[in-house]
C-alpha cells in the first residue's frame, strides 16, 4: 500500500502543491537538460562502432574490430577514441562552473543562448571534421553547450517552481 506524507508550515497549515502549466514546462526543460547527455551516449555509441567513422578517423581500431570475430575485448582501445568519447562530459563538467557565474551576472535567457551557440558552431565543427583534432573540439564545443544548458535548465526549473 502506497503511503505519503504533507509538510506543515510554521503556522500548523498544510502547503498544497498546485501543477500548473509553468510547473510542467519547467520540468520537461530540467529533464531536457539530462536528455542532452542521454542522448549524446546512445549517438556517440552507435557511431563509434560504424566501419566508415572508424574507417576515416581511427583505422587501427577498425583493423582490431574485424581481426577477431568472437570476442569484443579490447578492440575499441585507443587513446583517441576514448578521448573522442570522454571529451564532451569533461567540458560538460568544466563548463557549468563557468555556466553558474555567467548565469550569476547574464541571467539565465543569456546563458541558454551562450548554450546555443556553442552546440551550434560545435556541430559545425564535428560536421565539416577532416580530422581528429577537429573532431575533439567539436565535442568540447558541444560539451560546454550541454554544461551551459544543463546548469541554466535547472535555474529555470527551480525558480518557478519557488515562484509558483
Amino acid at each position: 500500500m502506497a503511503g505519503g506524507f504533507s509538510v506543515s508550515g510554521s503556522s500548523g497549515t498544510e502547503f498544497e502543491a498546485k501543477i500548473t502549466p509553468i510547473v510542467i514546462i519547467s520540468c520537461i526543460m530540467a529533464a531536457t537538460g539530462g536528455l542532452m547527455f542521454g542522448y549524446d551516449v546512445g549517438i556517440s555509441g552507435g557511431v563509434t562502432s560504424m566501419d566508415d567513422f572508424l574507417r576515416e578517423f581511427f583505422p587501427s581500431v577498425l583493423k582490431k574490430k574485424h581481426e577477431d570475430k568472437e570476442s569484443n575485448y579490447c578492440k575499441y582501445d585507443n587513446q583517441g577514441l576514448q578521448l573522442f568519447t570522454s571529451s564532451l562530459y569533461l567540458a560538460g563538467l568544466t563548463a557549468t562552473f563557468f555556466a553558474s557565474y555567467t548565469t550569476r551576472r547574464l541571467g539565465r535567457r543569456l546563458t541558454m543562448l551562450i548554450a546555443g551557440v556553442f552546440f551550434l558552431v560545435g556541430v559545425i565543427f564535428n560536421g565539416a571534421a577532416q580530422n581528429l583534432a577537429m573532431l575533439i573540439v567539436g565535442r568540447i564545443l558541444l560539451g560546454c553547450g550541454v554544461g551551459f544548458a544543463n546548469q541554466a535548465s535547472n535555474l529555470i526549473l527551480y525558480n518557478n517552481l519557488v515562484t509558483t
